[in-house]
């Protein structure tokens, strides 16, 4: 039940769930179908040379992936964008990106365009304006000064590798020495030519770190961007389902805001909770949805009101066994809740049970009671109470199917006064002495009217229709029961919807289906389906105008 309880809005609402993930869904295809394709362009550079060395120390990676970060986040400054806007001349840059792959030396610049060949210049030209603000640039000057420290490099390293040939010359020359002398002087220049060597190896390589083989922060790309021969993919199937999914979730929401925001009655425990009184009765929806004027036939055991009746018949049985119920008044905390056909039918399964049962239509502003049975209203109730002289009510008692009946008669200018007199005491206490129930069918409780009838009977029935009865009238009707001091016999949920039935009746749903038969469940649903045939074929008719509208607004024709 708790989780009906929370699943209950959505199937409610169902057809809003549908319509706004639909619209959402169509709305979400036409956006995204009418976006241009992207092209990406995608341009890497290293910094340093650490990878090329076989022996790298973790502080030359760690001051790699730092220097990665920093020129990462400069490509993605003014600077870099204004200088490349300067270089291609353009008015407006393209999308682009600048990042540092993590845990590396490289930085990956990627461009979006629509202009294949566009992304591919504007990605190269970003990284050749970013190679420009790094210490080692392609600068004229510095370029000449890098060709000289090259020249100097070349010439150090002939000088070295001579070095290293007159030594290894020396050393096999003393191998075959034997003169002392000559052993002295062979050592003597091998010992000058390593101090040699070892000087020109210190000039190398405070030479070598002067240039881009040797220094930590240069920049270099690695991977020029090519030409996109193909779109990248925009996410249109991700996007639409997003879409569809904001449209479901915000319809959900709005189910839930519509039914926190309905002030009727729903289930069964809110019921019993507000007016204290346990539920006796449970009638169904018809399934044609005509309750009103369906009246309860002993004849037919398989009619839908039967059962439903005899049990709310068999609880008042047991009621009685507290205190005689006698006079029994049947009334409703609102307009619409079906209190006179639940009067009328238990009267007649009453009836049924060899009783003499007497039917008062107490309604004197509104009656129903003669229009149920084609009777005539001209002398009633209200005739009863205002004739001066004595009335002979036996005379306007109308006998139908084993039921006395009494109608309203002509309408009182004031009910209350009527109700409230001696004449009517007399009246039902006359009417006592030879009835066995008495069922009066009261005005709604909001009236003063329903209040001076409860406090002359034995027992009130309250009817109360789900997902219809205000709250709000539910509980000025507890406090108008309080002081008339009426007993509450019990409460009848009457015409309880078939659809979400086990929400509105609780456990009592199965009870629906056990005596309603196949025929009922057949019979709803056939009427469901019709409904929905109804309501898809108007939507797929506003549907096709609304999309055709759509295409000569959006697509500037009109389709045939």
């Amino acid at each position: 039940m708790e989780l009906n309880k929370y699943i209950f809005p959505l199937r409610k609402w169902w057809w809003l769930l549908v319509a706004s993930t639909l619209i959402a869904t169509i709305f979400s295809t036409l956006s995204t179908l009418r976006q241009p394709k992207v092209y990406q362009a995608r341009t890497t550079l290293m910094i340093g040379t650490t990878i090329n060395n076989p022996n790298p120390s973790s502080n030359e990676l760690f001051l790699g992936q730092q220097l990665a970060a920093a020129y990462a986040d400069l490509a993605n400054r003014e600077i870099v964008l204004n200088a490349t806007k300067n270089a291609l001349k353009m008015n407006q840059m393209p999308t682009y990106s600048a990042r540092a792959l993590p845990n590396t030396q490289l930085i990956e610049i990627t461009v979006n365009d629509t202009d294949p060949a566009r992304a591919q210049t504007v990605s190269n030209e970003l990284a050749a304006q970013l190679i420009l603000l790094s210490p080692i640039s392609a600068q004229p000057e510095e370029q000449g000064r890098q060709e000289f420290i090259h020249e100097r490099l070349n010439n150090l390293e002939a000088q070295i590798k001579d070095t290293e040939a007159a030594i290894e010359k020396l050393q096999e020359e003393l191998a075959n020495t034997v003169s002392a002398q000559q052993i002295n002087d062979k050592q003597n220049q091998i010992s000058s030519l390593q101090s040699k060597l070892s000087a020109m190896e210190n000039n190398y390589g405070l030479l070598l770190a002067n240039t881009q083989q040797g220094a930590v922060n240069t920049l270099t790309i690695i991977e020029f961007a090519e030409l996109p021969s193909s779109p990248i993919g925009s996410m249109k199937g991700l996007t639409i389902l997003l879409a569809a999914a904001v449209g479901f979730v915000l319809a959900a929401c709005e189910a839930y805001l519509l039914e926190y925001l309905d002030d009727t009655l729903k289930t069964p425990d809110v019921v019993m909770r507000l007016f204290s009184a346990p539920i006796i009765g449970r009638i169904f929806e018809q399934a044609d949805g005509i309750n009103e004027n369906q009246l309860y036939d002993p004849d037919n055991s398989n009619h839908t009101l039967t059962e439903p009746f005899r049990t709310l018949r068999t609880a008042i049985d047991f009621a009685e066994m507290d205190q005689p119920l006698k006079k029994i008044l049947v009334t409703s905390p609102d307009v619409g809740d079906g209190k006179t056909s639940v009067a009328v039918n238990l009267a007649l399964s009453m009836a049924q049970k060899d009783k003499r049962v007497f039917l008062l239509d107490g309604d004197l502003r509104k009656p129903k009671i003669h229009k149920l049975f084609n009777l005539p209203n001209d002398h009633g109730l209200a005739d009863l109470a205002f004739a001066r002289a004595d009335f002979n009510w036996r005379n306007r008692i109308k006998k139908v199917r084993e039921l006395d009946i009494l109608t309203a008669g002509n309408m009182p200018p004031d009910p209350a006064e009527l109700l409230s007199s001696e004449k009517m005491n007399l009246f039902l206490s006359e009417l006592e002495k030879v009835a066995d129930v008495i069922i009066i069918d009261g005005p709604p409780l909001f009236v003063a009217d329903a209040m001076i009838l409860g406090s002359k009977v034995d027992g009130v029935l309250l009817v109360v229709r789900p997902a219809h009865t205000r709250r709000s009238l539910a509980k000025a009707a507890v406090e108008q029961i309080k002081l008339a001091g009426a007993k509450v016999v019990g409460i009848v949920l009457n015409r309880i919807p078939l659809r979400g039935a086990d929400y509105y009746a609780g456990k009592s749903y199965a009870y629906s289906y056990y005596f309603y038969g196949n025929e009922g469940e057949g019979k709803e649903k056939n009427l469901d389906l019709e409904k929905l045939r109804k309501i898809i074929s108007t939507y797929i008719n506003k549907f096709a105008d609304f999309i055709k509208h759509l295409f000569e607004a959006v697509f500037n024709f009109s389709p045939k």
